[in-house]
């Protein structure tokens, strides 16, 4: 849920510079005065007159004066052992800035180990609730809110955890111009995340009227290589509207553009990447101040984009009509449920200009004051955080028209675009030949694969990205078919910003196939990282997935034997990754739209972008994962619980594909009822009532023999053991999916079963196996079981 809103270019009326009519500026546990940032912090214990107040009973003082590197507002802390608040007298109501200062610079252990949570009220309106503060390792931290307070009685409370403390060392409150915030917004709490001063240094707080620090941008552009900075000597230019700009004169003075290479038929584009909570709303308001053209050009115009889908057009002389005048555009996104947050900048025709940025801010909204629930907010260093569960909501798009500005310009044009171009996505160089090839560039270059493939290259088959060329859209981006000179078909994958899956996955995938091959996994052809590109090349899988041969598309129904073959190949592959090479590789996104289909019905495993790599030094093999990947409906329960990785979550993934194939129907389906809607539950709940007849589809009427079915569901149901130690290993589940399609075989009278599983990938010297379902079947056991084990025996003697 994105919503697009494009203020007024400037702000700030001239004729009233802007000042803070009041503030509040405390420097607590002290009663020194000490000035910050240009700022006069008053002790809170001295008797300055300020109308500010805070709870004495249950509280203490310590100075951490030894910590002379640091500003003095850290070097006193106010601790409190019991619940407490500072409580302010405002002259008016309007929005506010909020700040508080946390650090624990003393070797005092309560202060490190300091668990508490703050929360801020005004009258009977709560701002914000439940925010908690732990573990002090990197200080000093400063929390910055807008807020609209409503009541001149504002209060600031902190509880200590149980055997805990709170501790503050400075806060700040003090009045906001309305314009630096959303106008259109009921909601006006925000909590900053990020401010950047784009192309420059850090800006400190006395550089700052707001006392805002702006950190440098580098630490989040996405490769470094695909952009430059530039700066300016010039002081920013007021129009004639006489507004002045929100953001400081440094930030208008610097700023980065994309590095181009004249390259005529390339789009490209430069992108700045945040982690942010994935399922919250956020405010983005992008800096912008030509420094970069010395005169109007009608080139320098160009696309700002936000996480992959939303593109706004953005035309500076349309703007503002004057070089070196700042003006901003505000967006309101709601995030994609990836956890990060992409803002880019793209050239609007191939060959022009990619534009520039001078600043960025990103903040959070808080919940609506009404909101019962909790705003939590968890600083853990050196901590991933927990996983998250996407939450799926409606989509709609919001236009406002811009307001407030004296002098009536033109709106600038937002586009809405199911896949925005963002067409390159990671940096890259120029080798002199002019196929655009550069290691320093790559985040692979470390590798030494030598299976890069040049970008021109890939432009050239595939018609510069023509739609006409592509046959399939996924999370990571579009699939384009393609024929590369020798004749062969290939698959390019082209990632995208704003897809959840980012540079790491890239990686991952690149590092996983080019060290294995096997005949039941798909091959990699080659990678291209230039120009922000993220682009793979797969041989071409003429039949597409599992899934679209089993349910929702027009393709043909497999047969029985075409099914079985089909997942014997597939449990060959998952059992290659899990032993096949020094280091074991745990798949963890097994399913049927990862298992794709040659123009033979070969099956071949796809997808390793959330791979795991473990080294084999244990058995069973096993990583601690911090945070939980895969999809809904092949989860494994033990994995999601305990966050142990083992590749028996493979197994489990797996066993759901078998029931797919057998089913012909989704891992999980919510328009059916709940007790239908989890396939695993509803074919092991329908085993177990001996209704087997109302779960198996219905094109395999006829196909399946009975025992030959009994021994697949016992399969499948081992497969999904709750414990990982129950389930059986690839190995015991690719030999049991040989015997039972041999078994099918005989008891079809197929005399060729032989050389039917040699085409699969056997070699037709397979020894049978100890039978793993045999351990579960009924003593007995029929003639014909016993005729396929004899049979085997002497065909493989």
């Amino acid at each position: 849920m994105v919503f697009i809103l494009l203020l007024p270019p400037l702000t700030l009326s001239s004729s009233s510079r802007y000042s803070r009519p009041e503030n509040f500026y405390v420097n607590c546990g002290s009663d020194s005065n000490v000035t910050y940032g240009n700022r006069t912090f008053v002790g809170d214990m001295s008797s300055g007159g300020n109308s500010v107040s805070f709870t004495s009973k249950g509280t203490e003082t310590s100075n951490q004066s030894g910590s002379s590197t640091y500003p003095e507002i850290y070097r006193t802390v106010r601790i409190f052992t019991r619940p407490s608040s500072y409580k302010f007298h405002l002259d008016s109501v309007g929005l506010h800035f909020v700040r508080l200062h946390f650090s624990a610079l003393s070797s005092q252990t309560e202060l490190l180990t300091a668990r508490f949570t703050v929360s801020a009220t005004s009258g009977s309106t709560h701002h914000f609730k439940s925010f908690s503060v732990q573990n002090f390792n990197e200080t000093p931290r400063v929390e910055e809110f807008l807020l609209m307070i409503d009541s001149p009685d504002f209060e600031i409370r902190f509880v200590p955890d149980p055997s805990s403390v709170a501790l503050i060392n400075a806060i700040e409150v003090f009045s906001a111009h309305d314009d630096l915030t959303n106008p259109s917004e009921s909601n006006k709490n925000l909590r900053t995340i990020y401010r950047l001063n784009v192309g420059g240094k850090k800006t400190s707080p006395e550089n700052d009227k707001f006392g805002r620090t702006w950190s440098q941008d580098d630490d989040f552009l996405y490769q470094k290589d695909s952009a430059r900075n530039i700066q300016s000597r010039k002081k920013p230019v007021k129009t004639a509207s006489g507004t002045e700009p929100t953001a400081p004169d440094l930030v208008y003075k610097t700023a980065k553009t994309m590095i181009t290479f004249g390259m005529d038929k390339i789009m490209l584009n430069v992108t700045w990447s945040f982690k942010v909570k994935s399922n919250s709303k956020h405010f983005i308001r992008a800096h912008f101040c030509d420094i970069k053209n010395e005169a109007r050009n009608s080139n320098s115009d160009f696309y700002l984009y936000v996480n992959g889908h939303w593109r706004i057009y953005v035309d500076p002389w349309d703007q503002v009509r004057t070089l070196v005048s700042p003006f901003y555009i505000d967006v309101v996104n709601v995030s994609d449920g990836s956890g990060l947050l992409n803002v880019s900048l793209g050239n609007k025709e191939p060959g022009k200009d990619a534009g520039f940025l001078n600043g960025l801010e990103v903040m959070e909204f808080l919940e609506k004051p009404s909101d019962k629930s909790s705003f939590l907010v968890y600083i853990i260093a050196g901590c991933a955080a927990g996983a998250s569960f996407l939450a799926f909501g409606l989509l709609f798009i919001l236009f406002l028209k811009r307001k407030g500005s004296k002098k009536k310009t033109k709106k600038p044009d937002v586009e809405v675009t199911e896949s925005s171009p963002l067409p390159l996505q990671r940096g890259g160089g120029s080798s002199h030949n002019g196929a655009f090839y550069s290691n320093n560039n790559s985040p692979l270059h470390d590798l030494h694969l030598g299976l890069k493939i040049p970008l021109m290259d890939i432009l050239r088959v595939t018609n510069n990205f023509d739609e006409r060329c592509l046959i399939g859209k996924g999370g990571f981006g579009d699939v384009y078919k393609a024929i590369v000179p020798d004749g062969r078909k290939v698959a390019i994958k082209r990632g995208k910003t704003g897809s959840g899956q980012g540079i790491l996955e890239f990686r991952t995938e690149v590092q996983v196939l080019s060290r294995i091959w096997h005949r039941h996994l798909v091959s990699l052809t080659g990678y291209c990282d230039e120009y922000s590109e993220m682009i793979l090349v797969y041989e071409f899988m003429e039949k597409g997935t599992l899934k679209e041969h089993l349910y929702g598309s027009d393709f043909p129904s497999l047969t029985w034997k075409q099914r079985l073959e089909i997942c014997m190949g597939a449990a060959r592959g998952l059992h290659y990754l899990h032993s096949g090479s020094e280091e074991a590789i745990i798949h963890r996104d097994v399913k049927s739209t990862n298992i794709l289909l040659d123009e033979n019905n070969v099956a071949k495993i796809s997808d390793f972008g959330i791979s795991k790599l473990v080294v084999r030094d244990q058995e069973p093999v096993i990583s601690i994962s911090t945070d939980i990947k895969g999809t809904f409906g092949y989860l494994d329960p033990e994995y999601r619980y305990t966050r142990v990785l083992t590749e028996k979550s493979d197994v489990y993934a797996f066993g759901v594909v078998l029931l797919e194939v057998l089913c012909a129907r989704p891992a999980l389906d919510r328009r059916r009822p709940q007790a239908e809607a989890n396939l695993a539950e509803w074919a092991m709940s329908c085993k177990d009532k001996g209704m087997i007849d109302e779960i198996i589809d219905p094109m395999l009427t006829g196909q399946v023999e009975p025992n030959v079915l009994r021994k697949f569901l016992e399969v499948a149901e081992k497969c999904l053991k709750d414990s990982g130690d129950a389930r059986p290993s690839m190995a015991d589940v690719s030999w049991n999916l040989e015997y039972i399609l041999r078994l099918q075989m005989m008891m079809t009278n197929h005399e060729d079963s032989a050389a039917t599983v040699s085409s699969c990938g056997g070699d037709g010297s397979l020894v049978i196996p100890r039978l793993m379902v045999s351990d579960s079947l009924s003593s007995n056991s029929n003639v014909e079981e016993e005729q396929v084990k004899n049979r085997y025996e002497h065909t493989d003697s």
